[in-house]
């Protein structure tokens, strides 16, 4: 069985789901498909319960009060690393040096299970702080841990080419069509479809393919249209969010032209 640990908009963090992913309803040019039997399947870390008393680690938030409660608690927890780790994604983009420092402790652990999605949670800070480079390095960090160990994959093989498109960073370009030259497999949800079709729309744009960039930016869309994951008990898990707002205002307009 392989873990899959996915971006943030969509996650069901430290949860479990055990359906197949099949479209609500058929479209044209879009199949979103389960990943067959990967897809019973980890959807964030090793924490499998949610009671309101496990909220410690997960908080928003975070000031002096808010710490200290997070270090007593830490400091009675068998396994450190994993707080630090889950605590850490929840602050990457509102409080990014918090959660730095935080994943810096976490991986000072020595627990290596978590790696790679500590490498995501890493970029998504450096975002957060428009240290793009820093953010690049992390991602493929994360890209080469899942060579290591594959049975475990996050969402850097779609963030890292989605980044570089829609931060213009075309010194990258190349390596980002190589990412999602090989990405195709392993799309499950709308939302990666989307961010795989607007990552080679932009590019491609950006290129001088326009007819490419049209077709591309079209499929986009289709995958940004949908509004049922397919999924009986999380419907909404995985779809378009104001999270891709960015990439949506720039295809729009091949769309229309």
């Amino acid at each position: 069985m392989e873990f899959w640990h996915l971006s943030s908009e969509y996650r069901i963090k430290e949860g479990f789901v055990r359906e197949k992913a099949f479209p609500a309803s058929p479209i044209s040019s879009l199949t979103i498909h389960s990943s067959r039997s990967r897809f019973a399947a980890r959807l964030n870390s090793g924490v499998r319960h949610h009671m309101a008393n496990d909220d410690w680690f997960r908080n928003k938030s975070w000031d002096s009060a808010i710490a200290a409660a997070f270090e007593l608690k830490l400091k009675r927890a068998r396994r450190k690393s994993q707080y630090l780790r889950i605590q850490g994604s929840y602050l990457a983009t509102s409080h990014p040096t918090v959660a730095l420092e935080l994943l810096d402790r976490y991986f000072e652990q020595g627990d290596d299970f978590d790696h790679a999605q500590a490498h995501v949670d890493r970029a998504e800070a450096f975002l957060a702080l428009g240290l793009l480079e820093e953010a690049f390095r992390s991602y493929e960090a994360a890209l080469e841990r899942e060579a290591v160990f594959p049975n475990l994959r996050t969402c850097a093989y779609l963030e890292l080419p989605y980044q570089i498109a829609l931060h213009g960073s075309s010194h990258r370009y190349s390596q980002a069509m190589e990412l999602l030259a090989s990405a195709n497999s392993r799309l499950m949800f709308a939302a990666d479809h989307f961010v795989f079709h607007a990552t080679k729309a932009i590019i491609l744009a950006a290129q001088g393919d326009i007819q490419g960039a049209k077709i591309a930016a079209r499929l986009a869309l289709e995958a940004a249209g949908l509004d049922h994951s397919g999924l009986r008990y999380h419907p909404t898990v995985g779809l378009v969010s104001e999270r891709h707002a960015q990439a949506l205002q720039l295809l729009r307009p091949w769309c229309d032209a």
